[in-house]
Formats: C-alpha cells, structure tokens, sequence
C-alpha cells in the first residue's frame, strides 16, 4: 500500500456518531498507516477501516455494516461509497460482500480538502444511507504523515475484539443512560397463588375416597366440570349416602303419588283445598331433596368434579381413604397470576408510599423482568409492624409470564419516584473484580478500553455511576465477559479474519 514504507505509528481517528453527531480518538497501532471511521444510524453501525485519503492515490476503504438493534453482520445487498470533497464526488459501488457484513471498495480522491463520505445500502427491504460528517483529504503523503504524528496517542489498556468475533455472540454496545433513579430497596418475595387464581374442592358428603380411572396427582391439568373422584358411602354403616339417595327418592316418588292423587279428588271436591296444598307442599320438599342429592350424588356416591380449568396444586387424599364432609380434598390452581408477599426492614418505612414499580428476577433462570412487563401491580404496603414480625409487609400481583412457581422466593427491588437523575449503564456491562466494578469503554468497534468506575445502587436491571464513566462514552452493554477473557489471553490479533 502507498503509506506501507512508513515506520511510524498508526493512527486512529475515530468519528463515532449517533444521528450524524461525531467524535475525534487517536489510537497507535504496529499495522499500515490507517484512520478509522465508526458512524451509527438508526439501522445500522459503520466501522470503516481506510488508507488515509491522498488526492490522486488509490486509498483502500474496508467496511463493516452491522445490523441494529441486534448487532448482527449484513446478510447481503448492494452499497455504493461516496466521497464528496470540495463539490467533487468519486464513487463506487459494490454488489456483493467480500466476507458477511464486509465490503471493500477502492476510492481516489481527485481533490484535497474536507469533506463527506457516504455509503447507500439496498437491500431486500429498502435503502438506507449512512453518511460520515467529516473526512480529510490530504494533498500529499508529507502532510499525511505530519498530521499522523501530531494526532498520534498510545493506547492504554485496550483489548481488541474483532468484528466477526462480536457478531458470533450475543453482543452489543451503547451509550449510559441518565434517568431519574430514586430510592431502591432490595428483599426478596414469596410467591403465593393469587386470589381467585384457585379453587379449593371440598368433600360435600362422608364417605371413602375412589379415584376415577384416571390417576389424580399433583401437576397434572383439569378441565371445568371434568370428573375427578368419588365419594362412596354406600359400605358405611352410619351416615349412608347411598341409603340416603334412595330414601329422597322413594320421599319423592310417594309425595308426587300423593300429590297428583289429591289434584284429581280435588277437582271432584272429594278433597279439600287445605288437603291439596299440604299434599303439595310434601312433595315440593321431597322432590327439593331428591334433586338436590340427584345433582350431586348416585347410588354409587358423590362425583367430584373441577371447579376451574386448571392443574392440581396439591392433593390432600389418597385412594381408600374416609373423609367428612366439608373436608378439603384438593386445591385446583390456575396459575395464570400469582401474588409476591415481601416484608422490608422498618428503616424504608418512609420510602414505602413512594413506591411506584418493581424488578422482579427469577433464580432459576436468573433474568430480571419489570413489573410493567409482567402486567403487575402493587396491591398494598403495610402500614405498621405486628407483634410477630417487626418488618413492614408489601404485596405485588403479577401475571405468571415468567413461569414463577408458588412456594419460591424471587428476588425483589421496590424503587421509588424520584426527580433527581442518575447516570445508569445495564447490569450486564459490569464486570466486578474483588469487589471493584469495571466496564469495557469503545475506543472502535473492534477496541476497547477496561475502565474502572463507582457503582452505586442497582435496582436488579441498571446500576447507578457515580464516577468514572461520562455520558457520551460507548460501553459494551452485551458480552463484556468474553472481552475480559479475551484481555485475559493477550494473544488476539487486532485484525484476525479481516480482509485487506
């Protein structure tokens, strides 16, 4: 390349742009004299890799083009690069990528000065444009060379991780948020079935218990209505249902013989009217009883069947045994909402009517949800300790998105409104280090720098920075571990899998 015979260090401008806003950071390097451009768009990154613009002189222009928000390479399309200096414009355009997400395009400027570089992408599902603000043309290597070693700076404790590396993980990058960020207060929650999210079945006779010929165990689905057992109190010597079911039915039987017999003499006036209504009344009440034990019994027993669609929480009989009535049998559960019982320590007690929402976070599967996105709600917040527990109760029902088993405990963060704003970065971009906190700064796409930073208070989702870290600086917010075991080796080649 035109500038390979220079022994000096590389320089690395880096114009990182959100919204075509930029950033100048130098950066030294053993490779060819190069200047690194990353712009973002709302559709995708731009890290450029180019041979510093030298009017007349072929400068090569490496791109890579990843796709937001889930930082993945460009598939395929067309893009055209466009240098416009001084109202000359050099383009060119390239149909097919020489690597996924990489495109190489040769550009000679016919012209030295500032100027603009842009790059349209068509795709599948349309166009998009990507413009750098700010590109120098030079009018000779000298000068070049000049203008590298004025703006050349080591780089200190960075780590390089090439694109490709990055877009083979789950990664990502992005600026810190300042929002508003009050009070947190972290307990942890019990999970309990909601009210009205289940139904406990309850035994409406004496007698033994028999399963049907499906088995009842705990975990398994029921539908509404659907059979579930029998009562049978036919082998009882006291407290028969079976005899009882065949005494209302012969009452009923002979009450309505009685009854139709009355209507007929009644019409001769054989009978009186006081008569006939007596014989009514005696067979109202027979044929009351009689359907009310028809409803819910047989000459076998009483059917027991699911109040609710649902599963069997827990079952409290076994097969064969005697139970009264009005004895709970088993607690048919929903568990489409569950409620979270926590209790905090008195000191929050003046937080606690400031309390406008919750992270939530599940330890088997140890994500964190918001109670916005698990549709919940604080239902109430104690209001005085009792003589059992000194602590303050505090009751959240949410629906059972993330699958939270009652019985279990969860880990909660209760915040509270708050006008004061905070600097906050993802949980996920903090690394900690015996007990000091870190996250990887983007110096380029494809390096970065390990900064230390104060943490303060994490509501489960972000943490608060109190020191180290400025507003308008990148952070890794995604993969930040598998950077750190890439500093840990030391033996990654900046621009491993690149094509020149």
């Amino acid at each position: 390349m035109y500038f390979k015979y220079f022994m000096v260090p590389v320089i690395l401008l880096l114009l990182a742009a959100c919204n075509n806003s930029k950033t100048v950071s130098p950066e030294t390097s053993h490779e060819d004299l190069k200047v690194y451009y990353t712009v973002y768009s709302d559709e995708f990154e731009l890290f450029a890799e180019a041979d510093p613009f030298v009017t007349g002189v072929s400068s090569n222009v490496l791109s890579h083009f990843t796709a937001l928000p889930g930082f993945k390479p460009l598939p395929s399309g067309s893009v055209t690069i466009r240098l416009t200096v001084n109202g000359q414009t050099v383009e060119e355009a390239v149909e097919n990528p020489v690597r996924r997400g990489i495109y190489s395009f040769d550009v000679t400027p016919a012209g030295a000065g500032k100027g603009t570089m842009e790059f349209l992408i068509r795709t599948e599902t349309g166009e998009s444009r990507i413009i750098v603000p700010e590109v120098t043309v030079y009018a000779g290597a000298g000068e070049a060379e000049e203008d590298v070693e004025k703006n050349a700076a080591a780089s200190v404790n960075t780590t390089a991780f090439t694109k490709e590396q990055s877009w083979k993980i789950d990664f990502s990058t992005g600026n810190p948020s300042r929002e508003p960020f009050g009070q947190v207060i972290k307990t942890t929650a019990l999970v309990e079935p909601a009210q009205g999210n289940e139904s406990v079945v309850t035994a409406r006779s004496s007698g033994v218990i028999s399963f049907t010929g499906k088995n009842i165990l705990e975990g398994i689905k029921v539908s509404s209505g659907q059979p579930l057992l029998t009562i049978r109190g036919s082998g009882l010597a006291e407290d028969n249902s079976g005899v009882r079911f065949a005494e209302a039915q012969n009452n009923y039987e002979q009450a309505k013989a009685e009854y139709d017999r009355a209507v007929i003499l009644a019409a001769d006036k054989i009978v009186s009217g006081k008569q006939l209504l007596e014989a009514k009344t005696r067979f109202e009440n027979a044929r009351s009883v009689y359907e009310n034990l028809q409803q819910n019994f047989s000459r076998s027993g009483q059917t027991v069947t699911s109040p609710i669609t649902g599963f069997v929480r827990q079952l409290m009989v076994e097969n064969g045994q005697y139970v009264e009535a009005g004895q709970p049998l088993m607690v048919i559960s929903q568990n489409s909402t569950v409620m979270l019982r926590a209790e905090v320590q008195q000191r929050y007690a003046r937080f606690l009517n400031s309390i406008s929402t919750a992270t939530i976070k599940c330890a088997d599967d140890n994500k964190a949800y918001t109670l916005e996105e698990l549709g919940g709600r604080i239902l109430s917040v104690g209001k005085a300790a009792t003589a059992d527990s000194y602590l303050i109760p505090v009751s959240i029902q949410v629906k059972n998105i993330a699958g939270f088993v009652p019985g279990s405990f969860v880990e909660l963060w209760l915040k509270t409104v708050s006008d004061a704003e905070a600097l906050t970065v993802p949980n996920t971009a903090l690394i900690e280090e015996q007990g000091a906190f870190f996250v990887f700064v983007q110096v380029t796409p494809e390096r970065f720098e390990k900064r230390v930073i104060q943490a303060g208070a994490t509501d489960g989702i972000r943490t608060e920075v109190t020191g180290g870290l400025k507003d308008d600086e990148r952070i890794v917010t995604k993969g930040a571990i598998l950077i750190k075991l890439a500093q840990a080796t030391g033996a990654l080649d900046a621009h491993s899998g690149h094509v020149h």
